[in-house]
């Protein structure tokens, strides 16, 4: 028939066949002029760019009666014998089929004979990385030192399967993909030897499917000519292929826009009943979204979309954002990776498609943020207050005030203990004192509130504690960041001229001081059990060595702040106060010293077993 025709027929039989490998045909090129010939070629690069087909065509350069020559006549007993594979000294061989190392020996026995009728003798190895380990060997000293009639020419797609050794004594050149362009060009050349008529957008969509290997676009091409009586059009392709054109997606698409589901859900059953797999329609869905993505960044090369810009109408482009048709592509695209476990990958589909319906209220985490930013000056503005561009901080001081800065109000943030001013009062062994005081000054631990006798009865236990039943931890010098005095508190603002005693009861606002100023030994004052008055200063019990040595190394901070609390100056001592062991019962059982250790680390007890001896009597009466 008149349009049918083969791969074979077009294959490149000069260098200015080859289209895309402007590379290799350059350089082959001037080093056949130049007479400068490697005895070792490494041709890689994808299936289906002509790296069998290129090295025939050096084949033929180098053993052209009229050469060596770039340009080979074609019509030499030796150009012809090579074209038809029948050449005595242009041996191909499979590498797949001949991997093992006595293959490889064979080769180095025959290449100790010289070329019958060519000028080169030379050998092309087709998929040469399936080689053998031992066979790559072999042919190490033969590759390195060969007889200058012998010229090797490998070819492989996967470059790094074969040795550093092998690579390092070739010269390489690395085949390209075709570009869509190329494709449709050549192509159209073909339709148009074999007589055929062939609609654009087919070539296109053949072009797209071939991914860059002219040999699988001639494949298909080939396929679609057998069926199409001489007129290739897309609209055939997909009747018989079962393909999901776009405009079946369009309609799919809009239905979805519109909430028609009715609608959506026959758009969709048409598209499956039409032929098309699921695995196909998922592909079509994340092509389609893909294409909707480039064209939302001003995208509009045929190569680089597979199809006419116009293809998808503008107002489904522009009823995305960037976020939302990231996000469809990457829904398919996981789609695609769980219909293979799936109980059914048409629910998968269905399902994929029903969530396209949530897309408009899509967005990334930096979308919210910037709205929420946006959101936030509009509220601010119509307030009247105009935003600081210092961060505020979250923590539990003083709340802000507005003040005026140049007609406006704007919002000030209090932070007293970053003040570098005096704020609190002077020490006061340098104060006046007032005239109506007496002249002997009352403890700083007197109170006009009468003590209880709890208070006393704890205050004797205290003074007949023996120094063995205490542990004095030394204090070092702390650092000067937590020296600043802090913001006073209600209670020393009641009365902040009159120091009283710092009871259990300020514990909490010591704390909440050390909050405030995020010191880090903040976590250590939960282990303060007691505060009492000794040998006139402020003794502080922990439960824990641990804790008690790291409150000493912030002594003058921790007097700032009890200052700031109750008014008191005087020195502050740090204790640790041992567990005292009870006698009461006569015989204790399970007492660990490690155990015990630990307990008090953690501010916490031991329950014991304990074993009473009863008399006999008292045996007799409980029973």
């Amino acid at each position: 028939m008149a349009f049918e025709v083969t791969a074979t027929r077009r294959r490149p039989q000069t260098f200015e066949d080859m289209a895309g490998q402007d590379f290799f045909v350059s350089t082959i090129s001037n080093a056949i002029k130049q007479k400068r010939i490697a005895h070792a070629y490494l041709f890689s690069g994808p299936r289906g760019v002509g790296k069998t087909s290129s090295a025939r065509i050096l084949a033929k350069a180098l053993n052209c009666e009229q050469g060596p020559t770039a340009h080979p006549c074609g019509v030499c007993s030796n150009c012809k014998e090579i074209t038809a594979g029948n050449s005595t000294d242009v041996i191909e061989i499979d590498g797949a089929s001949n991997t093992s190392v006595n293959d490889i020996r064979a080769i180095k026995d025959e290449v100790m004979f010289p070329p019958q009728k060519c000028r080169y003798k030379i050998y092309i190895i087709d998929e040469v990385h399936m080689l053998s380990t031992s066979a790559f060997n072999a042919l190490l000293k033969t590759i390195e030192e060969p007889p200058e009639y012998i010229i090797f020419i490998f070819a492989t797609t996967e470059t790094q399967k074969v040795p550093a050794t092998i690579r390092s004594r070739c010269q390489q050149f690395h085949f390209r993909l075709f570009t869509m362009e190329t494709i449709v060009k050549l192509l159209t050349e073909a339709a148009a030897e074999t007589d055929v008529q062939a609609d654009h957008d087919a070539l296109l969509w053949i072009a797209r499917e071939s991914t860059g290997s002219m040999r699988d676009a001639y494949t298909l091409f080939d396929q679609i000519v057998s069926f199409s009586h001489g007129h290739i059009t897309l609209a055939s392709i997909q009747d018989k292929l079962g393909v999901s054109g776009v405009e079946s997606l369009n309609n799919v698409v809009l239905s979805i826009q519109e909430g028609t589901t009715a609608r959506t859900d026959d758009f969709l059953s048409e598209l499956l009943s039409s032929g098309v797999s699921v695995e196909q329609c998922v592909r079509d869905f994340a092509s389609f979204f893909r294409m909707i993505l480039l064209l939302r960044h001003g995208v509009t090369s045929v190569d680089a979309l597979g199809m006419r810009p116009d293809a998808i109408p503008k107002a489904i482009v522009d009823s995305y954002t960037d976020e939302q048709a990231e996000a469809a592509l990457e829904m398919f695209l996981q789609v695609y990776r769980d219909i293979r476990y799936s109980v059914n990958p048409k629910f998968e589909l269905e399902l994929a498609v029903s969530r396209l319906a949530q897309l408009p209220y899509t967005a990334s985490s930096h979308a919210v943020m910037q709205s929420l930013s946006a959101m936030k000056r509009e509220l601010l503005g119509l307030a009247g207050i105009q935003p600081s561009q210092e961060p505020i901080a979250a923590t539990t001081g003083k709340a802000g005030k507005t003040s005026p800065t140049d007609g406006q109000e704007r919002l000030v943030i209090e932070r007293p203990w970053e003040k570098k001013t005096q704020t609190a009062p002077p020490p006061r062994q340098n104060q006046t004192p007032p005239p109506e005081s007496s002249p002997l000054e009352p403890s700083p631990f007197e109170s006009s509130q009468p003590v209880s006798k709890t208070s006393e009865k704890q205050e004797r236990q205290r003074e007949t504690m023996d120094s063995d039943d205490v542990t004095h931890v030394t204090q070092p010098l702390a650092s000067p960041q937590y020296s600043e005095p802090l913001p006073a508190t209600e209670k020393a603002k009641a009365s902040p001229s009159l120091p009283r005693p710092f009871t259990k009861d300020d514990f909490p606002a010591l704390v909440d001081a050390f909050e405030r100023a995020k010191n880090p030994t903040r976590l250590n004052l939960t282990y303060l059990t007691d505060a009492y008055e000794k040998n006139n200063s402020l003794v502080l019990e922990f439960a824990t060595r641990f804790s008690a040595d790291s409150i000493s190394k912030v002594i003058p901070f921790l007097r700032s702040a009890i200052r700031s609390i109750c008014g008191y100056d005087g020195p502050v001592e740090i204790m640790m106060r041992r567990q005292e062991q009870k006698e009461d019962l006569p015989t204790q059982i399970g007492l660990d010293p490690i155990d015990q250790k630990i307990a008090r680390m953690f501010n916490g007890k031991t329950e014991t077993v304990h074993q009473i001896e009863l008399a006999h009597g008292e045996k007799d009466d409980a029973q």
